[in-house]
């Protein structure tokens, strides 16, 4: 059984997969507030923002055996502006959305067989990322998928800035290696990343 005095985000992931009701009630609370003010403040309409939210929750409960999460905070996030994408297109992209559509304008085009590269790209970092430093990764992971400033990576983890600023060079060059490599091995096989 999880300890819920301070259960990690792999136990609360976990937790989740299993069924674990008190793992996605802590999720919930820690991830509902958040995720309902990116929303409003893109879509600036709270009562569809909140039934967005509460719609990503009942998905994420209902798929909880399938779905592939490696971070709360990226997926989570992710659904959100995905969601919030798909609103704005069926608004019409009504002039009063257009500043916020375009926020979001790099994901406008993200059909399917993108939606499929963009998530291959990911596990093949995330499968880059585990021959790194348990530390490094963390670095990583916070600069570069949860968009975190070096001042407040080095707060959080009582590094300083420049040891911050190793474990990234580090893990950037490492992950670039690693792409690199898989890339010429798929081309060397005859297979497109990209077909």
């Amino acid at each position: 059984m999880i300890d819920y005095k301070k259960p990690s985000e792999t136990d609360l992931i976990e937790g989740l997969r299993v069924g674990d009701r008190d793992a996605f009630t802590i999720i919930y609370k820690e991830y509902w507030y958040r995720m309902f003010t990116v929303a409003n403040r893109k879509l600036q309409n709270r009562e569809l923002a909140e039934e967005l939210i509460q719609d990503i929750f009942t998905r994420l409960w209902k798929e909880r055996e399938t779905i592939r999460i490696t971070q709360l905070d990226f997926y989570l996030f992710s659904a959100v502006r995905y969601e919030v994408i798909d609103q704005i297109r069926a608004a019409g992209r009504q002039n009063t959305y257009a500043e916020y559509y375009k926020a979001f304008a790099s994901f406008e085009d993200l059909n399917t067989e993108n939606t499929v590269v963009f998530n291959d790209l990911v596990q093949m970092i995330d499968k880059g990322l585990e021959i790194l430093p348990e530390k490094t990764r963390e670095v990583f992971k916070l600069c570069r998928l949860q968009n975190w400033s070096l001042a407040k990576i080095a707060s959080h983890l009582d590094l300083s800035e420049k040891a911050v600023e190793y474990h990234l060079t580090k893990a950037t060059k490492s992950i670039r290696i690693y792409l690199k490599e898989v890339l010429i091995s798929l081309l060397l096989l005859g297979i497109s990343f990209w077909h």
